[in-house]
């Protein structure tokens, strides 16, 4: 595998940039939830829950490069973590995670970048 360079395909923008966008309308929902049912300080919710969402928008539009699915992929585990906000965020997180991973393997697949 020594050599080989992550190939980026249309399909996987595609995709990437989908779970990216729905996850950043996800995470910044968090944050009226998390001031009102948990009490969290206005300031702390915005900050995390518009931050996670901008931070989700911007790499989606970076998806045009490599580094732009390893800055998606932190983002799945900064996702995670803002259950520690809103606990159902672990589980929405997870499953954000595992559309963002099903999102580039399934396009890879389709797009032939990838063998059986």
């Amino acid at each position: 595998m020594a050599g080989k360079t992550f190939q980026v395909t249309p399909g996987m923008r595609r995709l990437g940039s989908t779970v990216l966008t729905m996850e950043a309308i996800v995470v910044a929902l968090t944050a009226p939830v998390a001031i009102n049912l948990n009490g969290t300080p206005p300031g702390t919710a915005l900050a995390v829950g518009l931050g996670v969402a901008a931070a989700c928008v911007v790499a989606a539009g970076l998806l045009k490069r490599p580094f732009g699915y390893i800055f998606g992929s932190v983002l799945q585990v900064v996702v995670i973590a803002t259950g520690f906000l809103v606990f159902p965020m672990f589980f929405l997180g997870v499953i954000f995670a595992a559309l963002w991973i099903t999102a580039i393997f399934v396009a890879r697949r389709v797009e032939g970048v990838t063998s059986r």
